[in-house]
């Protein structure tokens, strides 16, 4: 996916520790655990919901 910006996105979901792993330019970010509220309504976001998500705090980068 691609943002407005022309950032390119991928988000991959893992459905049995409802996280997503969102890699952007070389980087790799997991998000923290996520209700199975939050995380149903995640599997719907588009790559700019992606870019503004991560501008919160609520991921870690992986290595």
């Amino acid at each position: 996916m691609k943002t407005i910006t022309g950032r390119e996105i991928n988000v991959k979901a893992n459905h049995s520790k409802r996280t997503f792993t969102i890699r952007v330019e070389g980087s790799k970010y997991r998000t923290v655990q996520l209700s199975k509220e939050e995380f149903n309504s995640c599997l719907h976001n588009t790559s700019n919901d992606w870019a503004n998500f991560l501008k919160s705090d609520d991921y870690y980068l992986v290595k």
